[in-house]
């Protein structure tokens, strides 16, 4: 293999501008228009992530080899003025000959001992093997009809692009290639979280983890260290030695190999360099929710909206949460900003949800929160109590609609028969009717707690929730019927329908008129 696609000089990473144009950009143009660039422009929301990671690494290296220690009063000058475009461009061409897609020895974020290896050498797998929108293997795709034994080719552009989101992404499983099973990325079943500038550099400011202790391990990146050897990829799962690490551990390795036209069709695909998970060290990316057993990572659940687990995206909103660290890493920037602090800090989600081996889902959302969520802990409380209220008053009108409609089924009072309701409750539209109606009132609400009306935001809120679950309940009885049983269950339970609406929003029948200012205090 010659040395073939420089990552510094060759277009493939896609960026935006501020007119609209997406362009393919290399590093070291990428960099040198970090100020003119809006955002990264990859569709697949892995790849996305991925790619402002590798930015982020690029950059933390480039600062720490050129300050070493710098202060968060720098950070707050390279967020107004722009990034140091002579030390991150030394830095770039000090490692070049590390950032070639096609090299015989070092070729980028992939490993050259799988071309000679005994138990990899003779075995291709087709470049779909690294995509997780692509059929392979057994896990077919929807629109996908990509065959493992024909595989088309794809530009070294695109083969890099999906092999960057692969590794941070991918799940655990079988590998059945230098050991039967391999952890999962960095990233796995995670909503990744990421803080958004004007324009890239702002945003890689932002999100940038702190300078290196002077005592501190080297935190380097993969194209930094050798490249491994076999052994070391049956070697057991390693922790990351800080962000930079995790923003670039080659998960599986993989080596692609290139056609006589340049482009990719086929790879070796073994496992790769195991990333062990340290409680005290989560990723900075990730944020966490409280579960049954303690806290869980942000993952992006069927039919659950992002905004309802807003206070895992808040720091400062309480014991049943967790901030990614990248926000910290923002609210430390706000505050040296001074005169120059925006309104509003606006965040982009971003992942795949995951079942073990199996991909279920990708998203990506972004959510424009008041500066002063961010920075107040006394606001990100409030905010966390008014969508508990909203989750409180939900489950209470699903056990209630569940029981309506057990009332309507043979048996009403039957274990199954409830079981029974619930499930066909959980099926039907009560949920998205509901919170869909909320979320209307979302961006207003949160401006309301961000400029410190309360008592409006309150007011608001519990009228929105009202309508809400006015028109949820609406839509379970449309779809009772109008059978003599149906009839009977919504007499019964109209009432305690309108019990509970005065008991948890403390407001009459006419949701515009407040009876309790105490209560919404």
């Amino acid at each position: 293999m010659n040395k073939d696609f420089c990552l510094l000089d060759e277009p493939w990473l896609l960026v935006r501008f501020a007119d609209g144009r997406v362009e393919e950009l290399g590093l070291l143009e990428v960099f040198a228009r970090s100020g003119e660039i809006v955002a990264l422009a990859d569709t697949a929301p892995p790849n996305l992530v991925a790619h402002y990671r590798l930015l982020l690494a690029i950059t933390h290296r480039a600062l720490s080899e050129a300050f070493g220690r710098w202060r968060e009063k720098d950070r707050a000058r390279w967020f107004r003025e722009g990034l140091p475009q002579a030390e991150i461009r030394g830095y770039l061409e000090t490692w070049r000959e590390r950032f070639w897609l096609f090299h015989p020895e070092q070729p980028f974020m992939q490993v050259a001992a799988l071309a000679t290896a005994e138990e990899t050498r003779d075995k291709y797998k087709p470049w779909t093997q690294i995509a997780l929108a692509s059929a392979s293997g057994n896990a077919p795709m929807v629109f996908d009809h990509a065959c493992d034994l024909t595989p088309t080719a794809i530009r070294p552009a695109l083969a890099l692009a999906t092999l960057l989101g692969f590794l941070q992404f991918t799940p655990g499983g079988l590998v059945k290639s230098l050991r039967d099973s391999d952890k999962a990325g960095a990233l796995a079943n995670t909503a990744a979280v990421l803080p958004l500038g004007e324009n890239l550099a702002q945003t890689l400011c932002l999100a940038l983890h702190p300078a290196p202790r002077n005592d501190a391990e080297p935190d380097l990146p993969t194209w930094e260290r050798e490249s491994p050897s076999i052994a070391a990829l049956r070697g057991e799962p390693l922790l990351a030695t800080g962000p930079n690490d995790r923003y670039t551990r080659l998960s599986r390795a993989v080596l692609l190999r290139r056609e006589a036209d340049g482009n990719v069709r086929w790879l070796h695909y073994a496992a790769g360099l195991a990333l062990g998970e340290d409680p005290n060290a989560p990723d900075p990316m990730a944020s966490f929710r409280a579960g049954s057993n303690g806290l869980v990572r942000l993952t992006f659940s069927e039919g659950r909206a992002l905004w309802r687990d807003l206070p895992a995206l808040v720091p400062h909103a309480g014991a049943g949460s967790q901030a990614a660290a990248v926000v910290q890493n923002a609210i430390g920037l706000h505050g040296n900003l001074a005169h120059f602090e925006p309104v509003h800090q606006p965040l982009l989600v971003a992942g795949l949800a995951s079942d073990q081996a199996k991909l279920l889902r990708w998203r990506l959302e972004r959510i424009s929160l008041p500066s002063a969520l961010l920075l107040e802990p006394d606001k990100a409380l409030y905010l966390r109590g008014r969508l508990e209220l909203a989750e409180t008053l939900f489950l209470e009108l699903r056990r209630l609609a569940s029981g309506m409609l057990a009332e309507t089924l043979p048996d009403p009072a039957s274990k199954d028969t409830r079981a029974r309701a619930r499930s066909l409750v959980d099926a039907g539209p009560l949920a998205a009717s509901y919170f869909a109606a909320a979320e209307r009132a979302l961006p207003e609400l949160l401006d309301g707690i961000g400029a410190g009306a309360l008592d409006e935001a309150e007011s608001l809120w519990r009228g929105v929730l009202h309508r809400s679950a006015e028109a949820a309940w609406q839509q379970v009885l449309a779809g009772l019927g109008y059978s003599s049983r149906a009839l009977r269950a919504d007499a019964r339970y109209w009432p305690r329908f309108r019990g509970l609406l005065k008991a948890q929003l403390a407001i009459s029948d006419d949701p515009t008129i407040d009876v309790d200012k105490e209560a919404m205090s």
